[in-house]
């Protein structure tokens, strides 16, 4: 039977694969911080050691970009440094890599959607971080896989559940009218990871939701599809303080999978209306 090994398991990402995986026939190895710290490469090391997984699927990381800020050396030190210590583990117990990346690692200047053989240009801390964790992974590790996404939302997701609770509580919601990329549900990302692990050529994948939209067009799907009447204003990003330090346009195109014949997601409102008309209770998101 094989081992998956999902670090970052209570994430958004790391939740849906489990879910996905569980009545499967593999065995699960799900980790978070509190089990192992993917930063302390003698924690990782003996862990992989011990239970010697197939896979090594990397869903942990210091997402919050105000904080990366703030904290520079913390932020490369879990999605840097973690991600090659994972890589290290992988290539010993000659397992796959999948790392989880992100659109912030594009400066957020072009005007057409980014592509796997785009360069990328970090402008913040986070996305360089992220992109340091890519390169470890190329790296360290052979047989890897490298999924960059964007605006992942699902249980857990900070921006949807404030959209939300703002919604719920009747305030208006200001949101960036020049920021745009690609919603992405954590659902379906999750599948096409899996899908990827499973049976896809080594290599970076971009992986999001069809179309684009701004953070404007966004939170007013959202606000919509809850049924709310609350007002959604248009505003500049750096008046957004829930996005305020993301790429102006990161919209990435999910050209490896097109040629790789490897179907795409569903359109990016598809996604999030059969999210919302999942859920119950919005706020608790």
């Amino acid at each position: 039977m094989q081992k998956v090994w999902i670090c970052g398991a209570n994430g958004r990402v790391g939740r849906k694969m489990t879910e996905l995986l569980e009545n499967t026939p593999v065995e699960l190895l799900l980790t978070d911080i509190d089990a192992v710290d993917i930063t302390d490469s003698k924690a990782v090391r003996d862990y992989a050691g011990m239970n010697r997984p197939h896979f090594i699927v990397n869903c942990a990381g210091l997402t919050d970009v105000a904080a990366c800020e703030e904290n520079k050396e913390e932020a490369f030190k879990v999605n840097a440094l973690g991600a090659r210590n994972l890589s290290v583990a992988a290539r010993m117990g000659k397992a796959r890599m999948i790392q989880l990346s992100t659109d912030d690692v594009f400066d957020g200047s072009g005007q057409t959607p980014y592509t796997e053989f785009d360069t990328p240009n970090p402008q913040t801390i986070y996305g360089k971080s992220k992109l340091a964790g890519e390169n470890f992974v190329k790296e360290f590790c052979n047989r890897h896989i490298i999924v960059r996404s964007s605006w992942i939302f699902g249980e857990g997701s900070s921006y949807f559940s404030k959209i939300m609770k703002l919604a719920g509580e009747g305030k208006t919601i200001y949101a960036a009218a020049d920021q745009t990329a690609v919603p992405t549900g954590a659902s379906e990302l999750a599948e096409k990871i899996i899908e990827l692990m499973e049976s896809a050529p080594d290599g970076l994948y971009h992986v999001t939701g069809q179309g684009s939209c701004s953070r404007y067009e966004f939170a007013q799907e959202i606000v919509r599809l809850s049924g709310s009447q609350t007002e959604v204003v248009p505003v500049a990003a750096v008046d957004d303080r829930l996005t305020a330090m993301r790429p102006s346009y990161s919209v990435l195109d999910n050209m490896m999978l097109r040629m790789s014949g490897i179907s795409l997601l569903p359109e990016w409102k598809i996604m999030l209306e059969r999210f919302i008309a999942d859920r119950k209770d919005y706020t608790s998101i």
